[in-house]
């Protein structure tokens, strides 16, 4: 009989071969890698909890899930609740549990939450991904033992495998052929994907002084616009890539980068973390071409089975490749009774969704100005 039981625990973990293990048994999250999860503590830019779910009749003891959340709470006067992804700048919310053990481990990851004394019965998760194999088992255990959830949003984002998703017609497709030609009649043109982590360090700085001198700079909310921010990033992406699971790709005119993707691994996943080009060259994509040759040579690799977007919210991506994969936002409170702090973020929430929402009006009413201005400036 397998008996598995959970332990909450602070991120400053040392089971790197008990993660690499489980990462291999289960729906991928690079997000909840314990790496990551250790530098969120240690720059302070979270307060993390994790979960680790053993199954102790397991000789050695086997690591079956693990499920990091963070302590959160918007004012002194608002209740504190748990919240995933744990950290700012993750982009998938939903545990890692070994396949044949989600029927398990989830009821013992909300027995958990309940009966431990100082965590919130409250969890604000924010893209969870709809479609992973983790989430009906989820949804049956909230089910099952009562618990009160709310359904905040649907949506879908990009998504591809080597299976399907990929366009390989159509007007996209004729474009960006055609864009990869006019780049090219300006030199020579090359992508590089170099995994060895001197060399993503370096990528990657060129990464961040491309973004701060993109739009992102100008609204200030590029990475190198908050010390804090940089700050984690830098250690985030160092800290990935001395496990070959971070990389920054380029494309290069002539050796000189012009498009810089960064880009997180995790078992057979690909994830499409952030992406920044030069504004001098935007009339050529370099941002979609970037992404499409990098697609093809991780495909080639024989390495990596799925690309996840990380945009749930649409990006170009939307327009180059077909998959798509459900993201939800999710509220729970596992406690026996709904409590107002259930109440309080919930309405803090749909406060969010409609403050996003109005967000993304702007931005697109944003962007079309600034098209005009560009076709203005040209003729």
């Amino acid at each position: 009989m397998r008996i598995v039981d959970v332990n909450v625990c602070s991120p400053i973990l040392n089971i790197a071969d008990h993660w690499a293990d489980l990462a291999g048994r289960a729906p991928a999250n690079v997000f909840m890698n314990p790496v990551a999860l250790n530098v969120a503590h240690e720059t302070s830019f979270a307060k993390v909890h994790v979960l680790l779910a053993w199954d102790r009749s397991a000789e050695p003891k086997k690591l079956v899930g693990l499920w990091a959340l963070a302590d959160v709470s918007t004012t002194a006067l608002w209740p504190t609740f748990l919240a995933g992804p744990p950290y700012n700048y993750a982009f998938l919310s939903g545990p890692v549990v070994d396949h044949a053990y989600m029927d398990e481990v989830m009821p013992a990851f909300f027995d958990a939450i309940e009966q431990h004394p100082s965590l919130p019965n409250v969890i604000r998760l924010r893209y969870l991904d709809g479609d992973s194999e983790i989430y009906e088992p989820m949804r049956k255990a909230l089910a099952a033992r009562g618990s009160h959830s709310l359904v905040l949003s649907q949506r879908t984002r990009p998504f591809v495998t080597t299976e399907f998703g990929l366009k390989t017609s159509g007007s996209t497709r004729k474009k960006m052929r055609q864009d990869w030609n006019r780049l090219s009649s300006l030199g020579s043109v090359d992508v590089v994907n170099d995994r060895a982590p001197a060399q993503v360090r370096e990528a990657f700085e060129i990464f961040l002084l491309m973004e701060a001198e993109s739009w992102k700079g100008a609204r200030g909310t590029a990475l190198l616009c908050s010390t804090k921010d940089a700050a984690f990033t830098r250690h985030f992406v160092s800290n990935l890539a001395a496990q070959q699971n971070a990389s920054v790709a380029l494309l290069r005119v002539d050796g000189q980068p012009v498009a810089a993707q960064v880009l997180l691994y995790s078992a057979a996943m690909a994830y499409t973390w952030k992406t920044a080009f030069d504004s001098e060259y935007a009339k050529y994509s370099p941002g979609a071409l970037l992404v499409d040759r990098v697609t093809e040579m991780l495909f080639a690799s024989g390495q990596v089975k799925a690309i996840e977007s990380c945009s749930p919210e649409g990006s170009f991506m939307a327009n180059m490749w077909d998959g798509r994969r459900q993201t939800v936002d999710l509220l729970v409170d596992v406690g026996a009774r709904k409590s107002l702090s259930f109440d309080m973020t919930a309405f803090g929430e749909r406060g969010y969704a409609q403050l996003r929402g109005l967000r993304n009006k702007l931005r697109s009413v944003w962007s079309g100005q600034s098209k005009k201005k560009g076709v203005a400036a040209s003729r």
